[in-house]
């Protein structure tokens, strides 16, 4: 679970890539190595640990590309073996322009270096809005994350999660946003089980409880994958979410998304596309939804500069919309 937010939100793509919020900070996402397997998975014909529950869809999502609007400049520093900081400026005539200062401080043990884990994550926009993780690995198998996040002066998010482990299985639980003042809080228990190499089967136990309010929401997952693809299905009382992700060989790689929600009575789907032209240093990333939204995503690596350009439109036919963006990522 990447925030509790996220808990009263629709499907992924529902309001993207037109939505007037500000783009997601790179925190918003887990870190690679918290959600690939632990070093000491088996390989022995042994059924493998299969990862954390919020990285069943990340293969498919992977292929699709993030928006990109107006001028966007990141300069990446790396100060220290265990110290890197960037800072990212974006001008915007849709959603308000913002600069984003990010730190990270690395842990210092052998096993956090060569997975290149970050154990304390910062940052702070223009408007005063913070964001700040903790990532600890406590044992080889156990996983402790905490979460803080202000809107200005606002505390929205404060959440405490721990995951464990086994050969074959994880188990995680949440505590996000505790008030004993207002007595509310929001529980969120994983589980998934290596059923055999291919097939791993799970849920997710949403709680919530207020003044006003209590309620659970249960979702069911469960996921098939083969060298060369793999699909995922969600589905619950909220709504369901399914995705393919295929890779047709080293340079293409698709994925098909469809999401429905109970909530807003909507559903989407999604397919997208990868291409990786490694001579060229070049990767393009494209995608068409049923909301008659099509855009790309241009990656061109500038060498011998440290240096990536990056270049983005997408187009809402249904709204009449455009949306072009150019970046810059340095370092």
């Amino acid at each position: 679970m990447g925030s509790v937010l996220a808990l009263s939100s629709g499907p992924g793509h529902q309001n993207w890539p037109f939505s007037t919020d500000p783009s997601p900070s790179r925190w918003d996402a887990h870190p690679a190595h918290w959600d690939s397997p632990p070093r000491w998975e088996r390989r022995d014909g042994r059924l493998p640990n299969p990862g954390s529950f919020h990285s069943l869809h990340r293969n498919c999502k992977d292929v699709f590309p993030q928006q990109i609007e107006g001028v966007k400049m990141i300069l990446n520093k790396t100060l220290s073996s265990f110290f890197k900081v960037s800072h990212a400026l974006h001008l915007s005539a849709v959603s308000p322009s913002y600069y984003r200062f990010h730190v990270e401080h690395l842990q210092s043990d052998d096993y956090s270096k060569d997975k290149d884990a970050p154990a304390l994550i910062g940052e702070m926009d223009s408007s005063g809005s913070l964001n700040a993780h903790a990532l600890l690995h406590l044992t080889e198998r156990v996983r402790a994350r905490t979460v803080f996040q202000t809107q200005q002066s606002q505390f929205v998010t404060w959440q405490f999660e721990t995951e464990y482990r086994g050969n074959d299985f994880t188990a995680a639980v949440t505590v996000a946003n505790p008030d004993i003042l207002r007595e509310s809080v929001i529980l969120v228990a994983h589980f998934l089980q290596s059923v055999s190499s291919g097939l791993v089967l799970g849920g997710e136990l949403v709680y919530h409880r207020g003044r006003a309010e209590e309620g659970g929401i249960l979702t069911l997952a469960g996921q098939y994958s083969r060298p060369n693809w793999v699909a995922t299905l969600n589905a619950g009382k909220g709504g369901a979410h399914a995705s393919y992700y295929h890779r047709a060989n080293k340079q293409i790689q698709v994925g098909v998304e469809f999401e429905a929600s109970t909530r807003t009575q909507e559903t989407t789907t999604s397919f997208g596309y990868q291409m990786e032209l490694p001579e060229a240093n070049m990767v393009f990333r494209g995608m068409i939804n049923s909301r008659c939204i099509i855009g790309g995503v241009l990656e061109k690596r500038l060498t011998p500069l440290p240096a990536t350009l990056i270049m983005g439109a997408f187009v809402n036919h249904r709204g009449d919309k455009l949306q072009v963006g150019l970046g810059v990522n340095v370092g």
